[in-house]
């Protein structure tokens, strides 16, 4: 029997490079994978999947290396990275964009800025666009456009069902419909390796962006306003806020909105009038502008760092408010925050189980976030995490799969609720022998005969 060859940029232990091939942008939980394949071409990908099929090898699959508990790299395994393939192509006619699955945020903004177009995603450049769209996809176009996932037509996806070779399929509304639901919220690295995603494309130019920044005494009030207004005001207008430590003295609201500055100030009255502001900012910029304006630079670096969330189905009451406030009272450092974005608009136009993204009705999605500099902060950092979303569990629901969090007990239900068993049933077809783990993966269906 012919034995498969890795091809691509390969990568081990013994090479220069290895040491930046395996760095994720979570430092902490490190992984020595025994070999790493830059893929180029999706015939790298087939035979890397191939490879380890043969040789019984554990693998993970990355492309943006922003996996918050490192579930893309695995010690003494092979890492399959896609992140080398990251073409753009645009159709102006159909109003559609093809990007390869290594593709980060940052480059598919400024390459479909060029042409005067975007699509809804998050805010960090350096996040892959495969992973955050197979997790959903929430960013600052999110009430007016929907969830990234909302936007995409079709995926190109290397899978392994059964004892075949690996193969090469097209999933869409028509074609492998269930996996196509399934890739619209289902996690990153479940079924298969994504090559290819082909989004609906929206027009865009100038927006309007403000930023209102509090001190710490104006918490409660602030916070409080923002959550009424944020969930009620004009779909184009999406929003942010993120409560820091005591320590870092700020509360700071932001946003986006499709339309003309002088319509968002007024929009924004509710929450300039609330407490005392020490800074506000409202003006109308060029869209890549205001892409970078919200970009989480410092994220970009690899850091030490702890993330876990849930979501809202109602403004919290003043008790919830209190707790927050208390956690960050006492939070482990200055970098410590709680952070949250504003959903309903277009994405609760979508019913919980019209795709695998299920958490529709929920109104806003809370972050809770530590990040620190030695590896031996890290216990209270993670002690500090786990404590406020317990502490929040009976105001909060569930946790958004693309803020893993490996301290969930029951995580299945806490990522795709309601549409669990299905995504389990995908799972079975098209990974029936479960090729595709990690520990927090979607285990199959099992039929009982």
């Amino acid at each position: 029997m012919k034995k498969t060859k890795l091809t691509g940029r390969i990568v081990t232990p013994n090479d220069a490079e290895y040491v930046q091939a395996r760095t994720n942008n979570t430092l902490n939980n490190p992984k020595f994978p025994k070999i790493i394949v830059f893929c180029q071409k999706v015939r790298d990908v087939l035979n890397a999947l191939n490879w380890v099929k043969e040789n019984n090898m554990p693998f993970r699959v990355r492309s943006g290396r922003h996996s918050y508990e490192n579930f893309s790299l695995v010690n003494g395994g092979l890492i399959i990275d896609v992140s080398e393939m990251n073409k753009v192509t645009v159709d102006r006619e159909e109003m559609t964009a093809k990007i390869e699955a290594g593709a980060n945020l940052g480059k598919v903004y400024n390459d479909l800025w060029e042409k005067g177009m975007t699509i809804p995603g998050g805010t960090e450049s350096s996040v892959g666009l495969v992973g955050l769209t197979l997790g959903g996809g929430i960013g600052m176009l999110t009430r007016l456009y929907g969830l990234t996932c909302d936007n995409l037509l079709e995926v190109e996806i290397v899978i392994a069902n059964g004892h075949g070779e690996a193969k090469l399929i097209k999933a869409n509304k028509t074609q492998n419909s269930d996996l196509f639901w399934a890739c619209c919220g289902g996690g990153g690295g479940n079924f298969g390796i994504v090559t290819s995603l082909k989004f609906n494309v929206h027009p865009i130019s100038t927006v309007s962006i403000f930023s209102i920044i509090w001190e710490w005494k104006d918490l409660e009030d602030a916070f409080d306003a923002w959550q009424y207004w944020a969930i009620r005001t004009d779909d184009r207008l999406t929003s942010e806020i993120e409560l820091k430590s005591k320590e870092a003295n700020q509360i700071i609201a932001q946003g986006e909105f499709v339309g003309p500055v002088s319509k968002l100030k007024e929009l924004i009255r509710p929450l300039t009038e609330t407490g005392s502001p020490i800074k506000v900012m409202v003006k109308q910029v060029p869209y890549i502008e205001a892409v970078h304006f919200f970009d989480e630079a410092s994220g970009n670096i690899p850091a030490y760092k702890k993330r876990s969330g849930s979501f809202l189905y109602d403004p919290l009451p003043k008790n919830a408010i209190l707790i927050m406030k208390r956690f960050l009272e006492n939070a482990p450092n200055v970098r410590s925050s709680i952070w949250h974005q504003s959903l309903g608009g277009a994405v609760s136009k979508l019913k919980p189980n019209e795709t695998a993204f299920f958490y529709r009705n929920a109104k806003i999605a809370q972050e809770y976030l530590s990040d620190w500099r030695i590896p031996e902060e890290e216990g209270k950092s993670i002690r500090w995490i786990e404590e406020l979303r317990n502490a929040l569990t009976r105001y909060t629901t569930g946790d958004y799969v693309n803020w893993p969090d490996r301290f969930i007990r029951d995580w299945p239900t806490a990522y795709y609720g309601g549409n669990l068993n299905r995504l389990r049933a995908v799972k079975r077809e098209y990974d029936p022998l479960n090729l595709f783990k990690f520990p927090q993966s979607i285990p199959p269906l099992f039929k009982w005969i």
